[in-house]
């Protein structure tokens, strides 16, 4: 299962705050995470790039980076937008 814990689309490309709804899942469903970052998104289809208007790339070359898994009882809210950003690294 994917969650998006960040709850919206970005307005500038930058990762927003994860919200507190990932600290409930995680404790409620206590399973391994795997942090995972998007790369190439900001400027596409997808992307609320103030820039581009109606023409969007509809095609972009988009990485999926994933990092080690983390065990459940050593997940934090803090500690996995940190995991996520090191992971996504310059790119958006």
């Amino acid at each position: 299962v994917c969650i998006f814990p960040e709850g919206k689309l970005t307005a500038d490309g930058e990762m927003n705050e994860f919200r507190a709804g990932i600290e409930r899942i995680i404790e409620e469903t206590p399973v391994p995470v795997i942090p995972m970052a998007l790369q190439g998104l900001w400027g596409s289809f997808f992307s609320r790039d103030p820039n581009k208007g109606f023409f969007r790339r509809l095609w972009s070359r988009v990485s999926l980076v994933a990092g080690e898994s983390v065990a459940p009882g050593a997940v934090e809210r803090l500690d996995l937008q940190a995991r996520v950003t090191s992971l996504r690294g310059e790119a958006r």
